[in-house]
């Protein structure tokens, strides 16, 4: 039995395909212990994790509701802050530490897990990086579309290198340097650089949450496991509502609006939704937090829930329209249902693209999300019958459930501890 020690950095999107891998690797007989933000404390010790928090409840819903954090730009500095990184790094990478017994621990991290690769460059940790999406990966062959919508696919492989050296010298390294370098002077540790794309994934295993039909990242290496999507919706704990269920059986298949569980701000894009079930005479589910961007009156055709467990509401719906969130596209894709994308920041345009060169789904960026122009992109989407047959193909394909790949890329590293850089 092995010690996973798990270590997500995010919202919801981020953690729960986590906790579908720790779950995995408990009913596989190993041991887990996720260390993440306080508010998944339930989550994680429902199913049977250990917990440590690393972001307090108040930091945490500081962040989600901080009006840049979906800002193309300013999002960066919302994500990268320097004053928690300085914080955090010292007790996360002793947390670690602490639970660290040689031959017998692992630790897997997302993207951002920082502490996790100074653990493994200070004590000899086996490390594995999670890459949700294929804009995690950085690759060369297979780029991203930045948030702006700004596409680099059809430029020369040089030219795409040279983006990338100067985003980590001029924003990225510039955030991250300082807290990460500073911290690493201090157990001994050289200084990093080039720290998203060079320093921050694992050396020793790359484990992408996505299968190599939607992004295939080819130049990746020998290290990079495409295990498919880990979907997870915490529907056993949270069921569909029955006001929810009761809409559903009431009339034909609704539009489902959901623009991510980190969505503070998004009465614009609620009110754009409300507007197009009217105008195209559907009814309609607005999922997301209430509060100030939930209309406060909505028409007989649509109602409003906190929450839904996606597996069990996309099935049932005509279409659905979202963020571009990975978790989010990813249940949708399975549900064999068209998607409308309104990219807002991180890695949601260049999903908006993989999907669209799947043939099954719209993109509108926010700036165009209007009740008019939504209206008209959900009749299309609708009425396609291309897109219907594409929607059926891409249900049907493999790649769903990648959870016990998953399992096995983490345990492949047990017993691969190395020799640290400082003891």
């Amino acid at each position: 039995m092995a010690h996973v020690l798990l270590f997500p950095v995010g919202s919801h999107g981020d953690v729960h395909p986590f906790v579908a891998l720790g779950a995995g690797l408990i009913a596989r007989g190993h041991r887990v212990t996720m260390m993440t933000s306080e508010p998944f404390r339930g989550v994680a010790e429902r199913n049977g994790f250990e917990f440590v928090p690393s972001l307090t409840a108040a930091e945490y819903d500081g962040l989600m509701q901080n009006p840049d954090l979906w800002h193309p730009r300013r999002g960066l500095h919302v994500i990268f802050n320097q004053t928690l990184i300085r914080k955090y790094l010292p007790s996360n990478v002793a947390a670690i530490r602490d639970r660290y017994v040689p031959g017998q621990t692992v630790v897997v991290g997302g993207t951002m897990a920082y502490a996790a690769r100074i653990a493994h460059d200070a004590y000899g940790v086996p490390f594995a990086t999670v890459h949700l999406q294929p804009m995690s990966c950085c690759s060369v062959a297979d780029p991203p579309v930045a948030s702006s919508g700004w596409d680099a696919t059809w430029m020369p492989k040089p030219f795409v290198r040279l983006v990338y050296w100067a985003a980590e010298k001029l924003i990225t390294d510039r955030l991250l340097a300082p807290p990460v370098n500073d911290y690493r002077r201090s157990l001994g540790l050289p200084p990093v650089r080039r720290i998203l794309t060079r320093w921050a994934p694992s050396p020793q295993r790359l484990i992408a949450f996505f299968p190599a039909r939607f992004g295939p990242v080819p130049d990746m290496g020998p290290t990079l496991t495409h295990a498919g999507f880990v979907p997870f919706d915490d529907a056993g704990a949270r069921p569909t509502p029955p006001e929810v269920n009761a809409f559903f059986a009431a009339g034909p298949p609704p539009v489902v609006f959901s623009f991510g569980s980190a969505m503070r701000t998004g009465r614009p894009y609620f009110d754009a939704a409300v507007e197009a079930c009217v105008r195209l005479n559907v009814r309609g589910v607005l999922l997301g937090r209430a509060g100030d961007q939930i209309p406060e009156s909505l028409p007989p055709n649509v109602i409003h829930a906190p929450y839904a467990p996606f597996s069990d509401v996309f099935p049932r719906a005509a279409a659905v329209a979202h963020h571009g969130g990975i978790g989010t596209l990813a249940q949708a894709m399975r549900a064999g249902v068209p998607q409308l994308v309104m990219p807002l920041a991180f890695d949601q345009a260049d999903n908006a693209k993989r999907l669209k060169r799947l043939g099954v789904s719209a993109t509108l960026f926010p700036k165009r999300f209007t009740g008019a122009n939504v209206a008209k992109a959900l009749r299309a989407l609708i009425d396609d019958p291309v897109v219907a047959r594409n929607v059926m193909d891409v249900a049907s394909a493999d790649g769903y459930d990648g959870t016990t790949r998953a399992c096995e890329a983490v345990e492949s590293l047990v017993g691969r501890d190395h020799r640290p850089s400082k003891t």
